[in-house]
């Protein structure tokens, strides 16, 4: 299911988020640009759930609402890759929900991973937490992360 044979990251809002937030507010961006700067290298391969682009824009439009629009057109222009959105990634997202205790909106990210035999990525140490217990595929806090 994997884009091609190179690493396929799933990184999750938290993470994407840290493109478009102010530095000074932010942690691990270092990490994050690392990150960035490897898909569009092309050196890994990204995929995301459709719901991405929703909970970007809801905490641009509440953190900056004076930048949201345009900080929102340059996330929409990286025409970021999106899983497609099947019965199967539906199951496995609810699967996660049960065994993590978690919301769906953090599971399907990490369904996403597991689909395409990736690895999610996430500032979310809580929701890494949680699925450590699970032994549920391969979670890597963002200033972990390496490629």
């Amino acid at each position: 299911m994997s884009p091609s044979a190179r690493n396929v990251v799933v990184p999750d809002a938290s993470v994407l988020l840290k493109w478009g937030l102010d530095p000074l507010e932010e942690d691990n961006l270092e990490q994050a640009a690392l990150l960035q700067e490897a898909w569009l290298d092309g050196r890994i391969d990204i995929v995301l759930p459709g719901i991405w682009a929703f909970e970007v824009g809801n905490v641009l439009a509440l953190k900056k609402p004076a930048q949201a629009e345009e900080l929102m057109e340059i996330f929409l222009g990286y025409r970021l890759p999106e899983a497609e959105t099947t019965p199967e990634l539906y199951r496995a997202t609810f699967r996660l929900m049960k065994a993590c205790r978690v919301t769906f909106y953090d599971a399907v990210y990490h369904a996403v991973a597991d689909l395409h035999r990736g690895t999610l990525v996430t500032a979310d140490e809580a929701y890494c937490r949680k699925t450590v217990g699970a032994g549920k595929g391969k979670v890597v806090l963002l200033r972990e992360w390496i490629l």
